[in-house]
């Protein structure tokens, strides 16, 4: 009998997809691969199909299709930005374990993600690095006071204080993580960050105001939680994603790794600073969002997506990023976040807004 977890990958060519798969050759004993999925790169995802015995799925509706016609123990979110909640939502209902990189999911629909899962009894199995960490800190048990997300601070943590020239290769250059360019952009905003804290309040049940982010250069400590004793435990390790995602698909067990240790000897000063509200104003915009409620994070996240990708495009200016999202958040009238169909007509209807009511200032 193969007792082997069987794993979709969505978003199977990205960064995460690919690191995902560099755990299972590790690990061919417990992993199985059964599908793969990508927006685009149709060549790479038949050859990762082809190495692993794996279907191969592209395309548009590629994600959904890979979750429909197959099942699996795991459930890998790793697509880009919105794509990725109607597939989580159909992972769900099949009784599948969400391993979920992609934030927007949680953004976008925290609530309503969260409760088909409860009702489903399905378990969300955090990808990134900070909720991760929190997860493995919270292994062993007791009461919350606080949850601490640490951030790189990107690419512009000590540039001059004008960005308003920042070009996409400037921004999408990190010193620390290798990622796709839209969450890279996201992480020189630190709205990446900001995404973060809406997931974990998710995630781990524990409201915005506990929920703190401190800036750490060096990477190296994922995410700390503080108890309600005083206590705070903290996770490190060096900069790899493969180290949270091998936790993610093995839990609760930890399975050997020849990949680099930490040596704190080596490793020397570890710093940490609070975060620049006037450099990184999408941490500002996160805030409101929560306070209007409903699916105003919603607009959030689709507003960043398309904001993000016509700074790519060289179509708005990097500081026109946060402006756009501002004045989505104060055009798109608040509403419940109740069903897929409400969240995915929020994201349209701020597409729309943009695109028709948005001027670029470029700097």
């Amino acid at each position: 009998m193969d007792t082997r977890k069987r794993l979709i990958l969505l978003g199977a060519t990205g960064s995460i997809g690919r690191s995902a798969a560099a755990v299972v050759r590790e690990h061919p004993d417990a992993f199985r691969i059964v599908a793969v999925a990508a927006l685009h790169s149709k060549a790479a995802c038949e050859a990762l199909a082809d190495e692993f015995g794996a279907r191969a799925y592209t395309g548009a509706d590629a994600a959904v299709r890979a979750v429909e016609e197959n099942e699996a123990d795991i459930c890998l979110v790793a697509t880009v930005g919105l794509s990725g909640l109607r597939p989580t939502l159909l992972a769900i209902e099949k009784g599948m374990s969400i391993a979920l990189a992609t934030k927007e999911v949680m953004v976008m629909a925290g609530e309503l993600v969260t409760t088909a899962a409860r009702r489903k009894g399905v378990r969300f199995l955090p990808v990134d690095s900070e909720h991760s960490a929190i997860f493995q800190c919270l292994q062993g048990g007791g009461a919350v006071d606080r949850l601490i997300l640490t951030a790189s601070g990107g690419p512009f943590l000590d540039a001059p204080a004008d960005l308003a020239s920042v070009t996409p290769a400037q921004a999408l250059n990190h010193p620390r993580w290798k990622m796709g360019p839209k969450v890279t952009v996201d992480s020189a905003t630190m709205m990446n960050k900001g995404f973060e804290v809406l997931e974990a309040r998710w995630l781990f049940d524990v409201p915005v105001d506990r929920i703190d982010i401190v800036v750490h250069p060096e990477s190296i400590v994922h995410s700390l939680v503080t108890f309600v004793d005083g206590a705070t435990l903290a996770q490190l390790s060096p900069p790899d994603m493969r180290v949270a995602i091998q936790y993610a698909l093995s839990w609760p067990a930890r399975l050997a790794s020849v990949r680099e240790k930490l040596d704190l000897a080596r490793q020397g000063a570890l710093t940490f600073r609070a975060p620049d509200p006037a450099r990184f104003p999408c941490l500002r915009l996160v805030k409101e969002a929560c306070r209007q409620g409903g699916c105003a994070t919603a607009v959030l996240a689709a507003a960043d997506e398309w904001a993000v990708a016509r700074f790519l495009a060289g179509r708005i200016g990097y500081l026109d990023i946060a402006r756009a999202i501002e004045a989505s958040l104060g055009h798109i009238p608040p509403r419940a976040c109740d069903s897929f169909e409400t969240v995915d007509e929020t994201a349209r209807e701020t597409f729309a807004y943009l695109e028709r009511g948005f001027a670029p200032r470029g700097t």
